[in-house]
């Protein structure tokens, strides 16, 4: 059974950090693209970064560049989402997603992912 394990939000004060984790089960994790979307009320999705498995290579929102570090840990199947710098506009709830590398590239939308893990709220206070 593919799962998709996202972790690690919560409320932070604007400037704060979190590192959320998507946890990857029921597929060969090296073999995918792992992106990292969020969903707020009133605004549109939006891709905030991916990363490919494989070799490592990534793609950042430009709203996050620079305050967003994505990476993976092979060996446990998670993805992280370093998250600094904090501002009130990153409230969303965070999903993480996967998709086969040889269909994905790094700026694909949620929808073009094949797995998709549950979402995780982000709260940024002014």
């Amino acid at each position: 059974e593919v799962q998709l394990q996202a972790s690690g939000g919560g409320l932070v004060q604007a400037g704060g950090s979190l590192r959320l984790s998507c946890a990857a089960s029921g597929f060969t994790f090296d073999d995918y693209g792992i992106g990292w979307f969020r969903l707020s009320p009133g605004k549109e999705r939006e891709g905030v970064s991916s990363i490919s498995v494989s070799d490592g290579s990534t793609y950042y929102a430009d709203s996050v560049k620079g305050r967003f570090t994505i990476s993976s840990d092979n060996a446990k199947n998670t993805v992280y989402l370093q998250m600094n710098s904090l501002k009130p506009e990153d409230t969303a709830v965070y999903y993480c997603a996967a998709d086969p590398l040889s269909s994905w590239f790094p700026q694909e939308d949620i929808y073009e992912y094949l797995y998709w893990g549950q979402g995780t709220l982000v709260t940024v206070s002014s």
